[in-house]
């Protein structure tokens, strides 16, 4: 059974349209992912900017368990860890640690920290009032620091969740400011 020339170019037309919408829907998959993950709380990523804190509404007498983990991207010359490990804490309650860092390079370097919650659902009741995650931090060679998070847990979060792990993961940033590849990072890793 052979073809005929417009059949053919029908189908090398919807061969085409096929290959383009799979391209489309394969550009469009990552901002629709953000936004799906934004949206029910998924995937454990928290906001990238302070939280108010004239949202608290009160202190509970609920408690949880918050732990922290910290850990260095490759090529990143840093050490890296919190201060503390865990923390019981009262929800609705300023809380305050801190993560210790120290360049290792003989040179200076600059690093940006991508954080995630686990688990995922709870990143929406982990607030932020102050993260050194959301400006990029420069280190000299052989400087140390300690970095402040500064949170409150929402009274809100729901009774099935007991502990939350808020982890950090601290890429190099480019020598050149390329913001692109900086987000890209982040955002491949959240």
């Amino acid at each position: 059974m052979t073809e005929t020339p417009n059949n053919q170019h029908k189908h090398v037309i919807l061969l085409c349209s096929l290959a383009l919408a799979m391209f489309g829907f394969a550009y469009a998959l990552v901002p629709l992912y953000q936004i799906f993950c934004e949206v029910t709380g998924l995937n454990g990523k928290t906001s990238g900017r302070a939280a108010d804190p004239a949202t608290i509404s009160q202190v509970s007498d609920r408690e949880v368990t918050i732990q922290f983990l910290a850990q260095v991207g490759n090529g990143m010359p840093w050490e890296f860890r919190p201060t503390e490990h865990q923390l019981r804490v009262r929800l609705g309650e300023f809380n305050t640690t801190n993560y210790y860092a120290r360049n290792r390079a003989a040179q200076a370097v600059t690093g940006q920290a991508v954080p995630s919650v686990s688990p995922g659902y709870a990143a929406k009741y982990l607030r932020k009032v102050e993260c050194f995650c959301f400006t990029q931090q420069h280190l000299e060679a052989g400087e140390d620091q300690n970095m402040p998070v500064r949170f409150y847990i929402g009274d809100d979060l729901p009774e099935e969740i007991h502990t939350i792990s808020l982890s950090y993961t601290l890429f190099k940033v480019p020598a050149v400011q390329d913001t692109s590849s900086i987000a890209k990072i982040a955002n491949n890793q959240q």
